[in-house]
């Protein structure tokens, strides 16, 4: 017999305090051994699955799936040995998958008899009759010779079953006024980070209106040789472009807010956050150091990300460190709204639904692909002048597209 061991929800890190457990990897009984995976954990960020930090035998399982367990809270009991590993049960190695045979006296017991058949006596005007009244001849005794049913026996039997108590109706079942839907996991972390958004921070908003058009010619000169590289050239990875690029001139807007210390925290490296809608709710991964990367190689890690964000892959370090965030809302059907702020980024940028419509240029009215974009932003960090400059370069960049390319390394 070895020691048993309490296994922790470890630090995740990232301010991580609680996970959700979905999955447990092993069962009660089964050798493990160690760093190989126990459980799959939902955390505020993403799921992730935590290593055996012991070669041992699982003896009991401290949580069931969908517990919300803190860190530190033991969640799984090993039995340990020092020195060599403890080898596995047979019972854990080899699980039954066979048929037990039959006992002997249930291959003993003789089939079951069909009951006999009732017979009933009456003469076809009769069973007219019945079938008429609704009466199961079955059930009648006839007064006829030999025990034949008559006419007379299935009008009496008729007028009793007119007159015997009808069975109750079940109750109604009352339908349920509302449903109870547990807010757990990520949509638990996006509440909680939503509330504490909107409580500590002041957002102010401004919207500007963008012409899409020339960034659309550019999107379907590109798509070719996007698609030969198999890349999915949408009009995201050129937003996040200009962002990268106007974040130079307002380097403010790449910052975190220290309330503590009273001081803004400029972040160096642009790495933009985005927001994915998932069945399992709202997931924030992160392209990092967009500031360094071309167009393709961002577009490509925006379908990375995104395919990883859906399927409940991505990992701890692939929603970590944004330092400014996007919201695509536009591609569902939004013409313009303004997003909350997503701790602990001072801005976000949301970006709506493209329009053509006609608009006046150089005194002719001309189709044109025009969409909105807005910012919320911390007005403790950020005043409107600046947030302002800020969203008009982004827009200025947008709609001269040629100068998101206006450096060398873009090329290479």
């Amino acid at each position: 017999m070895g020691r048993i061991v309490q296994v922790k929800l470890p630090d995740i890190g990232e301010g991580i305090a609680e996970g959700e457990i979905v999955e447990w990897l092993v069962e009660e009984g089964a050798v493990v051994k160690q760093f190989s995976p126990l459980v799959r954990v939902l955390t505020a960020k993403a799921t992730v699955e935590i290593p055996s930090p012991y070669t041992g035998r699982v003896v009991r399982l401290l949580a069931k799936p969908g517990d919300v367990v803190r860190v530190g809270d033991p969640i799984i009991e090993i039995e340990v040995e020092e020195g060599e590993a403890p080898k596995a049960p047979e019972a854990a190695e080899k699980p039954s998958a066979t048929v037990e045979p039959p006992k002997a006296e249930e291959a003993a017991a003789p089939p079951p008899q069909a009951a006999p058949a009732i017979l009933v006596r009456a003469p076809p005007r009769v069973r007219r009759l019945a079938r008429q009244l609704g009466v199961d001849l079955a059930r009648v005794r006839g007064t006829g010779p030999r025990g034949a049913i008559t006419e007379d026996d299935v009008r009496r039997a008729a007028a009793m079953l007119a007159t015997a108590p009808k069975p109750e109706a079940p109750p109604p079942v009352a339908e349920e006024a509302e449903e109870r839907i547990p807010v757990r996991g990520i949509k638990r972390s996006m509440a909680q980070s939503m509330s504490l958004s909107k409580s500590k921070i002041p957002h102010a908003y401004i919207a500007e209106e963008v012409d899409f058009t020339e960034l659309s010619k550019l999107r379907e000169a590109l798509k070719r040789d996007a698609e030969e590289k198999g890349v999915r050239l949408t009009y995201l990875p050129f937003v996040f472009k200009a962002v990268a690029k106007a974040i130079r001139k307002y380097p403010l807007v790449n910052s975190e807010f220290d309330e503590e210390k009273m001081e803004i925290v400029v972040k160096k490296a642009v790495n933009i956050g985005f927001a994915v809608d998932t069945p399992h709710g709202l997931v924030v991964p992160v392209v990092k150091n967009v500031e360094k990367k071309g167009l393709f190689a961002i577009a490509r890690e925006i379908a990375d990300l995104t395919a990883k964000a859906r399927e409940m892959r991505l990992s701890l370090e692939e929603v970590s460190g944004a330092t400014f965030t996007i919201t695509n809302v536009g591609s569902i059907g939004s013409v313009i709204g303004f997003p909350v702020i997503y701790p602990p980024n001072v801005a976000i940028l949301g970006v709506h639904r493209l329009v053509e419509r006609p608009v006046y240029v150089d005194g002719e009215l001309k189709p044109r692909k025009i969409g909105f974009v807005s910012l919320s932003f911390d007005h403790r960090a950020l005043e409107g002048a600046y947030a302002t400059r800020f969203l008009m370069e982004v827009k200025r960049l947008l709609e001269n597209p040629a100068l998101l390319f206006a450096e060398d390394y873009e090329f290479r």
